[in-house]
């Protein structure tokens, strides 16, 4: 089973996919990953890719479809994957497609992860973790049980992201509604998209995607 993560940052992508590693022996695939990893195992792609970034260029779309070319080829893989990130935009979507066919490969779903833009900077901007166990809080809908301190272990050394303010949220969020949101009607033409609301607890959007899942499997 092949599967694309689709909605904006902070939508709770990266958290599905790990829930879906779980329940179906899936491999999640970030495209940032496996440059490093082929950048580092100096395949012929990887070898491409580290000129490109040591000369401080973008990695074309060509040599990040070769990556996934071989990465989904890996044994791991054999159960199938799910993209998280990628594609992002419609040449992009294309070329994977175009890729998928000439393995005899298919996507099984396109999962949209729909949320609205103001709770979903509410949701990011709120957020801290713990920096010394990394457990998760939020300034609204999960503060610590004791000002300050940990209920986890205790600490009292609290973490932000530093990219995690309005601003740079708002940024991330017309990136992705300028190149990203296309794909959401290249793929419902395609009658590979199922869209679900991401506003509602992860454990219901978990259950959802797999019911959406079990109908596509």
């Amino acid at each position: 089973m092949n599967i694309i993560l689709l909605g904006p940052p902070g939508a709770g992508k990266g958290t599905q996919a790990r829930q879906i590693e779980k329940n179906r022996g899936l491999v999640q695939l970030s495209t940032g990953d496996m440059l490093r990893a082929a950048v580092a195992a100096g395949t012929e792609v990887g070898l491409k890719a580290k000129l490109v970034m040591e000369a401080g260029g973008l990695v074309s779309d060509d040599i990040v479809i070769g990556i996934i070319s071989d990465r989904i080829d890996e044994p791991d893989c054999a159960n199938g994957f799910i993209l998280d990130g990628f594609p992002r935009t419609l040449a992009q979507a294309a070329a994977l497609e175009e890729l998928l066919k000439a393995k005899g490969k298919a996507l099984n779903a396109v999962i949209e992860i729909r949320v609205d833009d103001d709770k979903l900077v509410e949701r990011i901007t709120g957020r801290f973790t713990c920096g010394a166990c990394g457990e998760g809080y939020h300034d609204t809908f999960r503060p610590p049980k004791v000002e300050n301190v940990c209920d986890n272990c205790g600490a009292s050394d609290f973490k932000r992201r530093a990219d995690d303010n309005e601003e740079t949220l708002r940024s991330r969020l017309l990136a992705y509604y300028k190149e990203t949101s296309p794909l959401i009607g290249y793929y419902f033409a395609k009658d590979n998209l199922v869209s679900l609301d991401g506003m509602v607890a992860m454990s219901d959007v978990t259950v959802k995607i797999e019911t959406i899942l079990n109908d596509r499997a």
